[in-house]
């Protein structure tokens, strides 16, 4: 062997020794901190199914989907990094020998072939993402400090080095391949064939003419360079555990795998309950609980394994910052920067908690501290500085209380993230430890807690009052125990919910879903005041006990009353009783009223005609038309998103004659949120600008004339939207609707009738706490 040979082995030897020790330590040290995590047994269940999901979406990409460009480039350059492995095997033989190759396949054509082509899509692909990258760089976007910018806050040290590490291997390979032709040329005499290098064997032509000697040792070079550049890379994520943009490539794989269903659907719809040690929490047992049993997470200790797994997979891609309505608004939240803190805080406190109690003291001033710091409360940073809330070396907290109550957990985070991270459990988990154990929540929310506690509903009105929407009905409304025994003898159980029987604009789709069901022939029945809250906004807000509370009397009503199909007009009522109420043991056949209607219209049993020519597009009447030429449908997040139901409502828009939809650009999975979910339909929003008003510009923007929506929440923040922007002359025609209203309007024509509002009761007073746009 040549001198340089010998350098070149020495070196790349230490480096590799060196390189796979510290890897060893830092998977060790992934173990360590995982563990710390409280126990979750429901992740490994059904391996069979989570193979396949981890599969469809390792080879398919399909959490990637959503930005074509860039699923398509990280594909070529992920694919690339396991399929060139070999290729840093032929590496270390070539220090030895430069004409090595790998035994058997070394020269066999589709190994070559496919060697090849993935070295120079690899290198195609991580152009592309470095460009795109560059492109989006907060420096180049609109926003104050590059806040729109899905980068924003990222580490850029850590994105650039993975970068240049994966362009530097690609280039190392593509031209030792090269190399390689002109070698074999050369030492054959110019017998080489381009069939055993078939996108290279022009590269190696550059080095027609150069010397046996001089081709081997620049083969030794550069296959030196790729070892080295490759196991520096490995010392640099060893000694930087957080580095997520590296990490993700190994933690995601299991991240996917223990995803929360193992059928690949995304972690939304229902919340994950209460774990003390594994084990959900039941109201009824509390008093048997240790009195230091956490409840929710005071401490990053008290997130499970899964959650300290989610934290460290984090590639910092800012998919979720990008479609977060509050950091979109100008809210010091970001899911991407949440993600991160809790990260670096986890793994910053770990030797700590790993230590023993008698060598804490010697940990060091700076990690005691660390230690002693609250997760969640108030830093002490400056109000304008958004960042610094997420700064895990904080003197008081690592989150900011403004931080976590900003959330509105339309899911927009966990339905974008490629590594299947699960922000919304995170955040209420949060939530339930400052509401339970601190009672640290907004002031807005004693008003909520108290009207469900002590009434049953939000508004704290009477139970009485829960039948004065069907008032006047030329029908009679059936009530189950008064005019039906049971369920059984109905189609359906009308769930009306609180906003429905209570808030007068929700009445109107309560009255139009009752109309519409009863010319369809669909006999249903309502429990009237036997009603109470779902509990969905007191579990959100993470009053754990009162929503298991309201919860256990629903179910236990429901099911004396035999209930086994429910139809709901509330998105959030609709997801607590579909996928949470059988937590409590509460199992039903849910539907939403937009699915119904939508089967009842192609079943002919509900025919919706055409308006006549000669019809005004718009009224000024009391009762105004409640159909248009042209409309926009805003997705509910509890309907969308949490729950996947998009087709029907745009169905039934498209039933309807003479009606053109017009969609919003933000719209289906990337719907921007109303602002009233997570409870914030109680809280006011005292940051930044008003989530509604962005939503609702947004669909003023398409020029409809109608914005149809399937939620009464979204009908409040929506029409108080649209009723700011009134005021400065602008959307004056426009009304916000129920799709119910809209069909109710185009079915009645066909017999008759006039296609007028339905008529509701008298306002009635707001009592603390009043919904908020």
């Amino acid at each position: 062997m040549s001198a340089l040979q010998v350098v070149a082995l020495v070196v790349c030897g230490v480096v590799t020794v060196v390189a796979v020790a510290l890897f060893a330590r830092v998977v060790t040290h992934f173990l360590s901190v995982f563990r710390l995590g409280q126990p979750d047994a429901s992740r490994t269940q059904d391996k069979g199914a989570r193979t396949v999901t981890l599969l469809r979406e390792f080879l398919g990409h399909t959490r990637m989907s959503r930005l074509p460009v860039v699923a398509v480039a990280h594909w070529f350059t992920m694919i690339s990094f396991g399929v060139l492995f070999f290729t840093l095997v032929n590496a270390f033989g070539q220090l030895v020998s430069p004409s090595w190759t790998l035994p058997l396949i070394g020269h066999f054509p589709p190994y070559e072939w496919v060697t090849e082509f993935f070295a120079w899509t690899g290198l195609i692909g991580i152009v592309a993402l470095m460009a795109i990258r560059q492109k989006n760089h907060p420096r180049s976007a609109a926003g104050e400090g590059g806040r729109r910018s899905r980068f924003y806050g990222s580490t850029f040290w850590q994105a650039y080095y993975v970068e240049l590490t994966i362009l530097g291997v690609t280039l190392c390979i593509v031209t030792l391949r090269g190399l390689e032709y002109a070698l074999e040329k050369a030492s054959s005499g110019g017998d080489a064939t381009a069939l055993h290098f078939p996108l290279t064997s022009w590269l190696g032509g550059l080095f027609d003419g150069s010397s046996t000697g001089s081709l081997e040792n620049a083969i030794v070079v550069v296959a030196a360079v790729k070892i080295l550049i490759s196991f520096a890379w490995m010392i640099t994520i060893s000694l930087q555990p957080t580095m997520g943009v590296a990490w993700h490539r190994f933690l995601a794989f299991f991240n996917i795998f223990l995803k929360r269903h193992a059928d690949g659907r995304t972690s939304l719809g229902a919340l994950q309950p209460m774990l003390v040690k594994g084990e959900p929490v039941d109201f009824e047992n509390i008093e048997e609980l240790d009195e230091d049993a956490p409840l929710g997470v005071g401490k990053v200790e008290d997130f499970t394994w899964k959650g300290l797994l989610d934290f460290t997979t984090c590639t910092e891609c800012g998919r979720c910052q990008s479609q977060c309505p509050a950091w979109n608004t100008d809210k010091p939240l970001s899911p991407k920067l949440l993600v991160m803190a809790l990260r670096d805080h986890a793994h910053a406190k770990a030797p700590w908690l790993l230590a023993a109690e008698s060598d804490r003291e010697g940990l060091g001033e700076s990690v005691n501290a660390l230690a002693a710091a609250s997760l969640v409360g108030e830093t002490g940073y400056a109000a304008d500085s958004p960042l610094a809330a997420y700064n895990p070396h904080g003197p008081d907290a690592v989150i900011d209380l403004d931080v976590l109550w900003s959330c509105t957990t339309c899911g927009a985070c966990v339905e974008q993230c490629p590594v299947d991270i699960e922000h919304v459990d995170a955040i209420v988990d949060m939530r339930r430890y400052q509401t339970l154990i601190e009672s640290a929540f907004p002031a807005e929310l004693g008003g909520l807690f108290k009207n469900l506690e002590n009434k049953g509903n939000p508004w704290g009105m009477a139970a009485r009052a829960r039948l004065d929407w069907a008032k006047d009905l030329p029908f009679p409304v059936k009530i189950l125990g008064q005019d039906v025994e049971s369920a059984d003898d109905v189609d359906y159980l009308f769930w009306v919910g609180c906003a429905g029987a209570y808030e007068d604009r929700a009445k109107k789709t309560t009255r139009a879903v009752a109309e519409l069901l009863d010319q369809a022939g669909v006999t249903f029945a309502i429990l009237g005041d036997g009603e109470t809250c779902t509990g969905d906004s007191a579990r959100r807000a993470g009053n754990e006990f009162l929503f298991q509370m309201l919860a256990q009397q629903n179910v236990e009503t429901l099911n004396e009353a035999g209930a086994t199909k429910i139809v709901v007009t509330c998105a959030h009522c609709f997801n607590t009783i579909k996928n949470e109420y059988p937590q409590l043991g509460g199992k039903y056949e849910v539907v939403h009223h937009t699915q119904l209607l939508n089967r009842l219209v192609r079943e002919k049993k509900l025919v919706p005609v055409a308006r006549p020519s000669d019809a005004p597009g718009k009224s000024t009447a009391k009762n105004v038309a409640s159909t248009a030429e042209t409309v926009t449908y805003h997705d509910p997040c509890y309907l969308g998103r949490h729950n996947d139901v998009y087709a029907p409502p745009r169905e039934l828009i498209g039933a309807l004659p003479g009606v053109e939809l017009k969609e919003m650009e933000r719209t289906k999975e990337k719907s921007f949120c109303c602002g009233a979910g997570g409870a914030r339909m109680w809280m006011e929003e005292k940051l930044g600008t008003r989530i509604n008003t962005n939503r609702t510009e947004e669909a003023l923007g398409t020029g409809a004339e109608r914005i149809a929506i399937g939620c009464p929440f979204c009908r409040v923040m929506i029409s108080d939207g649209l009723t700011a922007k009134q005021s400065e002359g602008i959307g004056e025609q426009v009304e916000v609707v129920d799709v119910a209203q809209m069909l109710l309007a185009a079915v009645k024509r066909g017999d008759g009738g006039q296609p007028v509002e339905p008529e509701v009761s008298e306002p009635t007073p707001d009592p603390e706490p009043a919904p908020v746009g």
